[in-house]
């Protein structure tokens, strides 16, 4: 626990400069290149970003293909502008998630002949071994939320920052570092830790699976609402569930439907169909509000 502890508060000390999240900052997400109609994105890697096979987890490869759209959009606009997901399509190309992950972001146009400014674009997310997603999405420019004020995004470099004294932490900040301590505690050591940490374990039902996290500064965007990625992650780790462990997700379409708020988000996948090789599985995220925030739906293939 000890290096994941300094790691905790090394990214809750970057959280205190306003401009990105806290899971961008724990998993030190970069931008050497950010250019106009390109964007490349980095993350560190070790063993804490693995899951339970040796990848890496499959919701942080989901939250940088999300950052790596949104950041190329965000590239064309001034920094005080806000941009809000509207959906998400990610491809899988069945490589194996080993090793550090990068990802360019590239981007098309906004959506023309409009009132409102949409933003569409691409991206890769690549391994050493090769590509592992191909994405595109769509993304709304907006004004932020009263009482905001959104600061330029910023790299998130661990190199050099003195971790958070332990006696100086907000309450917000303790309960994270307290998260983190319990993710860690749990059998599995580091491998896994991300999902125990953000919270994300399923369980399988008799129509799919079931999935309630609490939300929070964890899981937060920059304006305190569940993060797009995040919620795209955790779409598609309750829809696997709802398979038997010899499938996995191919593809996920996520539509975006409202903002990620409430102490508890729960996500529901029922599955809609499975055939010898291939299956589909619709899932919804729901606040405990009773909004509707997300709808997906992924297809998934058999490997073994």
């Amino acid at each position: 626990m000890t290096d994941l502890r300094q790691r905790t508060l090394v990214a809750l000390a970057l959280e205190r400069t306003p401009g990105f999240n806290y899971s961008c900052n724990f998993l030190g997400v970069r931008f050497p290149r950010k250019e106009g109609a390109c964007v490349e994105v980095q993350m560190d890697h070790a063993e804490y970003c693995e899951d339970e096979s040796g990848q890496v987890d499959i919701t942080a490869a989901s939250l940088l293909a999300d950052v790596a759209m949104g950041s190329v959009v965000r590239a064309n606009l001034s920094p005080a502008q806000r941009l809000a997901t509207v959906s998400l399509h990610l491809q899988f190309t069945g490589i194996a998630r080993k090793g550090p992950l990068t990802a360019t972001g590239e981007f098309d146009n906004f959506v023309a002949g409009m009132d409102s400014r949409q933003g569409l674009c691409r991206c890769t997310v690549n391994t050493p071994g090769g590509p592992v997603i191909r994405g595109s999405g769509a993304f709304m420019v907006m004004e932020p939320p009263a009482g905001r004020t959104m600061h330029p995004v910023r790299d998130a470099i661990h190199a050099g920052v003195a971790p958070l004294d332990e006696v100086t932490l907000t309450p917000d900040e303790a309960g994270i570092l307290a998260r983190a301590e319990r993710a860690c505690s749990t059998a599995g050591g580091a491998c896994g830790f991300l999902q125990r940490f953000w919270g994300m374990s399923p369980e399988r039902t008799a129509e799919g699976a079931h999935c309630r996290v609490e939300n929070g500064a964890h899981l937060g965007n920059r304006v305190g609402h569940m993060q797009g990625g995040l919620q795209t992650g955790l779409a598609i780790v309750t829809a696997e569930a709802a398979l038997p462990l010899n499938w996995t997700v191919s593809s996920i379409s996520a539509w975006f439907l409202h903002p990620g708020q409430g102490k508890h988000i729960v996500a529901t996948s029922r599955l809609e169909r499975r055939g010898l090789n291939t299956a589909v599985v619709r899932t919804a995220l729901v606040s405990d509000q009773g909004q509707r925030v997300l709808e997906a739906m992924t297809t998934h293939i058999r490997v073994c």
